[in-house]
């Protein structure tokens, strides 16, 4: 077993590309652990080993990902500034915005918010981190989404759209 010092010195050394893949997948669980939990320390040194930031796991989340999701504010920030990809998608189309957005980080989607990130960038879906904020009752979310351009009225699939589920309009699926 690898101890977090021996995945650090590879890391930092530049031996982790040329890693076996089982050494490729411990890094991954440790950089998407260190994002989950805030660890900071731990994320500026996968950044400064020149990492691939916008690496993704099986379910297609980024770090960044979980760390808006997760409420790592901190940790956010400095994968942003090391140029990690804002609008990245999980495998369901979802973003670090709409992450935060559902857990009700609002300080968080602010942030992601002021990135370059079209606002009505869609999940598979079809929904906009909008209607997210109009679902969870985000209005401040949603009218700094307005500010950015977002459409409150773009609809889904079932006819759902930010507006309308803001004011407490949720509209279901058909069944057959």
């Amino acid at each position: 077993m690898r101890t977090l010092l021996s995945l650090t010195l590879l890391i930092v050394s530049g031996l982790a590309l040329a890693a076996e893949p089982d050494v490729q997948a411990e890094l991954r669980n440790y950089y998407f652990d260190a994002a989950r939990r805030g660890d900071v320390a731990m994320l500026d040194t996968f950044i400064e080993s020149g990492y691939s930031l916008n690496v993704q796991d099986s379910k297609g989340y980024t770090a960044l990902i979980l760390a808006a999701y997760y409420g790592q504010g901190e940790a956010v920030e400095h994968l942003l500034k090391a140029g990690a990809n804002p609008c990245a998608q999980d495998l369901r189309g979802n973003t670090a915005l709409m992450g935060a957005i559902f857990k009700g980080e609002v300080r968080i989607a602010r942030r992601l918010l002021g990135t370059d990130c079209n606002p009505d960038q869609r999940n598979g879906a079809g929904q906009t981190a909008a209607m997210y904020a109009g679902l969870f009752q985000r209005a401040e979310l949603l009218r700094d989404l307005s500010r950015k351009g977002a459409d409150l009225n773009a609809e889904d699939a079932q006819g759902n759209s930010a507006a309308r589920l803001a004011d407490g309009e949720i509209r279901m699926p058909r069944s057959h």
